[in-house]
């Protein structure tokens, strides 16, 4: 609502012109005050006449507590303040397809019953109070929602199941049968599965808030009508979701590219962090890897100094990699020894990263090599 115009108008990013047809209609039957103008939100679309009544309604009474505050409060004053989490979460997910929201707070309870009453009566009869023994995340078991939605693999009822791979770039979901065995036939058995999981797709993606680029890998389908069926489940599915979505019909290498709105950062986003231990990559280098890098540079000193003096190294690394250089790898070790006339002590330093390593001159103390950078020290 923008008092002091007469303006409106719907949101540029609707697109759809009959949707855009419709809200315009509804906005030129609503009772607005003279000098008082209107744009309909992206949220929007799809909305009911009597979501906009109730939305309007509710935008009037701040504006005239916000300009009676003009006219008889001295300055400085607040006029107006946004409301509180709570009271935020409700205002804009309260809507028609929500059955009831349960909050075990009376305090919090009466002042949302209060709120909400304000907008609709009968909204407010769908504020309930939880007066349970359990916590109201056990009680309806959120917690184990919450668990699910940080899963990589999500189980389908049909003993099939989806791959999520959230990368930098774009989100890749892929569909497996697993250990789905109906169907009278292999294409039946396939279709089902893509289908149940056209439907799971959808609320996964409105579960953990996944935004921008989104390719999807269904099972392989040779018959082109059962493609277009998955098709339109998925994009039929995806209507009642808030955030906007642009789905492409499945191409000739099975996949289906999508995009959806980007509202805010992703559930994985806002509640883990890259693991600071292996930054992310899910990986760390094998014993293997190590054993073979310290032996390298171990040579490569020896070698360097080899025709001017033997050299004492002391080499210090992470206990696991001290396990491997000294159960697998001591033969080589002892070998190198002999080859330049050298000697090499190891110490084993739990606080050392798995990847990093120190070389040291045994004899003077002093560093001839780290891959220890020195910001991280």
């Amino acid at each position: 609502m923008m008092p002091g115009c007469n303006l409106k108008g719907v949101s540029r990013k609707i697109e759809d012109v009959k949707e855009r047809q419709r809200l315009k209609k509804i906005l030129a039957r609503l009772p607005v005050p003279q000098g008082v103008g209107l744009i309909v939100r992206t949220a929007g679309a799809g909305g009911r006449k009597v979501s906009f009544v109730r939305d309007l309604r509710g935008l009037l009474e701040i504006w005239k507590d916000i300009d009676s505050g003009l006219r008889g409060k001295p300055a400085p004053c607040c006029l107006y303040q946004e409301p509180g989490l709570v009271e935020r979460i409700v205002r804009d997910a309260l809507t028609e397809d929500v059955d009831r929201v349960m909050i075990d707070s009376q305090e919090v309870y009466e002042r949302l019953r209060d709120h909400v009453g304000r907008i609709s009566r009968r909204a407010r009869n769908r504020i309930k109070l939880y007066e349970g023994e359990a916590p109201i995340f056990e009680h309806f078991g959120i917690e184990r929602q919450l668990e699910n939605a940080f899963r990589r693999k999500v189980w389908l009822k049909s003993g099939g199941y989806l791959v999520f791979d959230e990368t930098e770039a774009l989100v890749a979901i892929d569909i497996n049968t697993g250990r789905h065995k109906g169907g009278n036939s292999q294409e039946e058995s396939i279709l089902q599965v893509n289908l149940e999981a056209a439907l799971e797709i959808a609320r996964q993606l409105r579960l953990r808030n996944v935004g921008g680029l989104v390719v999807v890998d269904f099972i392989d389908m040779k018959q082109k009508r059962n493609q277009q069926q998955v098709y339109r489940i998925l994009r039929d599915a995806l209507r009642n979701d808030k955030a906007r979505t642009n789905v492409l019909p499945i191409s000739q290498l099975g996949l289906l590219e999508m995009t959806r709105q980007r509202v805010e950062e992703s559930i994985r986003a806002t509640t883990y962090s890259d693991c600071p231990y292996c930054l992310g990559r899910g990986m760390v280098k094998s014993l293997l890897s190590m054993s073979v890098a310290v032996q390298r540079q171990s040579a490569s000193l020896m070698r360097h100094h080899h025709e001017r003096e033997p050299l004492s190294l002391k080499i210090t690394v992470h206990p696991a990699v001290m396990e491997r250089l000294r159960k697998e790898d001591e033969t080589i070790l002892v070998a190198l020894q002999e080859k330049y006339g050298s000697r090499l002590s190891f110490l084993s330093d739990a606080t050392l990263h798995m990847e990093d390593f120190k070389i040291g001159n045994a004899a003077t103390g002093a560093e001839l090599y780290t891959t220890i950078e020195r910001g991280n020290v």
